[in-house]
């Protein structure tokens, strides 16, 4: 690839993983080498097996078993390790790869298990050829400046609404 370019899917609604599942799909059927790092989510999610299955390298964690809010300040410190962990091995993993997501990862700054500035400094500092995919809601303003592509996916209207509890296959 001649220049990466960054994109960011952030919003409140459904498809922001999707959306970046999909550009795993299409690049690692093309032949380019690909990492999936996914913050925040710790059950094996369903997009998870078929990308592996496609060549696609993955790290996470799953390290995270409810929401952060209902963590004990234990169990916060140890999502925490994990999530620096995936952050670290990512950052480090760059130069191997042509297509690098950043799955959830500002869900993970905006709950302080990784660094908005660490963040920041891996976008300036990415290889010219890698093209960097982030998701999560609320997209820091100064990540949304630094990108390419932003793609902010709202909700209309959601079967939540209604009492329907997220699906395995389809909201995860």
């Amino acid at each position: 690839m001649t220049r990466g370019l960054i994109h960011v899917y952030t919003g409140d609604g459904k498809g922001k993983t999707t959306a970046a599942v999909g550009l795993c799909v299409r690049a690692a059927g093309s032949g380019l080498r690909v990492l999936f790092a996914q913050f925040l989510k710790g059950r094996k999610t369903g997009e998870i097996a078929p990308l592996e299955k496609i060549g696609v390298d993955i790290l996470r964690s799953e390290v995270v078993k409810k929401f952060i809010p209902d963590m004990t300040e234990e169990e916060r410190a140890e999502c925490r390790t994990a999530q620096k962990g995936i952050f670290e091995k990512a950052r480090k993993s760059i130069p191997d790869y042509d297509l690098v997501v950043l799955d959830e990862v500002f869900g993970a700054i905006a709950t302080g298990m990784v660094d908005k500035e660490e963040v920041i400094r891996l976008i300036r500092e990415k290889p010219e050829g890698t093209e960097l995919v982030m998701t999560g809601r609320d997209a820091p303003k100064e990540i949304i400046e630094l990108a390419d592509y932003v793609s902010e996916i709202g909700q209309i209207k959601h079967p939540y609404e209604k009492g329907i509890n997220a699906r395995k296959g389809i909201e995860y």
